[in-house]
């Protein structure tokens, strides 16, 4: 019985972890005090069918970026003051954010996230005992990604 792989692993020396990437405002500034964020995009289609065929097809009507961000509050930064005083205003604020993965090989992939605004629930306070004090911020992103660089390979 032979192996249906024939392709050799990759060099887990190109590998990429958290380490390997920043989160930046649109100042350029690192916001290092950021553990973690993702961002998706859910693709929204409507249901087609011919008359008198048996497939069904979708149609892509809608798309929608999500940036879900959590943060260690280690002093109270700026986003929270400029959420807190657009609360007061009755409006939201508009944010522009920067995701950048480097590669093994000095490469990077540079995303732009611009018109951020925020979506669902966003954490002003939360304490558990004995853990490190997070903030969620739920972001929809209201202009497309725009890819500035993209990684290569080694």
């Amino acid at each position: 019985m032979s192996v249906l792989n024939t392709q050799r692993y990759r060099d887990t020396r190109n590998v990429l972890t958290g380490k390997d990437g920043a989160f930046f405002d649109d100042e350029g500034n690192m916001l290092a005090t950021v553990e973690s964020y993702n961002v998706q995009v859910s693709n929204n289609n409507g249901n087609y069918q011919p008359l008198g065929a048996m497939q069904e097809m979708d149609i892509p009507q809608t798309f929608k970026v999500t940036l879900i961000v959590t943060a260690v509050v280690i002093e109270s930064d700026k986003f929270i003051q400029e959420y807190l005083d657009a609360l007061d205003q009755d409006t939201l604020p508009h944010w522009n954010f920067q995701g950048m993965i480097r590669g093994r090989n000095g490469s990077e992939e540079r995303m732009n996230f611009r018109d951020c605004v925020p979506s669902g629930t966003v954490d002003l306070q939360n304490l558990t005992v004995g853990d490190i004090i997070r903030r969620n911020w739920n972001l929809t992103v209201n202009q497309p990604p725009k890819l500035q660089s993209l990684l290569t390979a080694a």
